[in-house]
């Protein structure tokens, strides 16, 4: 079986010239977000104690709707909920390059947004922190490739407008040649598939932001009716069934 066999689960939309696909795989895993409880982070080396997580780069908006977005909610954070909030509120939290990209401010080597160890409102994104502590969704105040992670859609039009959208796990490719640099990325490591629950129960809000309620029901139908028959599991939960297997012969 190849190393990174995925399974996937396809449909066509009802309403438009639309096919959706899947990474069943993925989703139907109990992949969680670890954050301080053993992420080793994006950079070259393992940086657990760090606990920056996926914020070493700055965020990349998709758009300039995203960019206000994320300002708008930046104004609301105060100084003890965000710690680089004179900074940002001096300099701003967005800066575009030469080549025209927008995105996060970096401080340190790290997101302006991003709260270090050891700061008393808490370490982790600061506007994801507020959110909660507000009582909304933290995918309403942070910059859409944050909220996402480690979820992708792709959109391929064919040459007779029929479109395909792929829902997947999000790839080192997907950061670029950077990615291949990463001392570690989540999905590939057993220790953050721990949930009791799938990712798409766990993620569900994420995912109806970007497919739309209807094709996420479709798409739990579907898992529904397979029943007890387990999907492929996840290449990293594979890794550990072979190594356990070996241990014990």
């Amino acid at each position: 079986m190849p190393e990174d066999l995925h399974e996937w689960i396809s449909f066509e939309d009802p309403h438009e010239e639309r096919t959706w696909v899947f990474d069943v795989t993925f989703l139907t895993s109990p992949w969680t977000c670890i954050y301080g409880r053993g992420c080793q982070g994006v950079l070259t080396g393992p940086a657990a104690d760090l606990e920056q997580g996926c914020c070493s780069y700055g965020a990349h908006f998709v758009d300039e709707d995203d960019e206000v977005n994320t300002l708008a909610h930046a104004e609301r954070l105060a100084p003890q909920q965000w710690q680089h909030h004179a900074l940002g509120q001096r300099k701003g939290p967005t800066k575009t390059n030469k080549a025209g990209d927008t995105t996060t401010r970096l401080v340190d080597g790290a997101c302006i947004f991003l709260n270090r160890p050891g700061f008393e409102g808490g370490a982790g994104c600061a506007l994801h922190s507020a959110a909660l502590e507000a009582g909304e969704r933290p995918l309403d105040w942070k910059p859409q490739v944050c909220w996402q992670l480690p979820l992708r859609l792709e959109d391929h039009t064919d040459d007779d407008g029929h479109v395909t959208s792929t829902l997947r796990e999000w790839k080192r490719r997907d950061w670029g040649a950077g990615g291949a640099e990463f001392h570690w990325w989540c999905t590939e490591d057993v220790d953050a598939f721990v949930d009791p629950r799938p990712v798409h129960e766990t993620m569900r809000d994420e995912i109806v932001e970007m497919v739309g309620a209807e094709a996420y029901a479709t798409f739990v139908e579907q898992v529904a009716s397979r029943g007890s028959e387990r999907y492929l599991p996840h290449p990293a939960l594979r890794r550990r069934e072979r190594a356990t297997d070996t241990d014990t012969s």
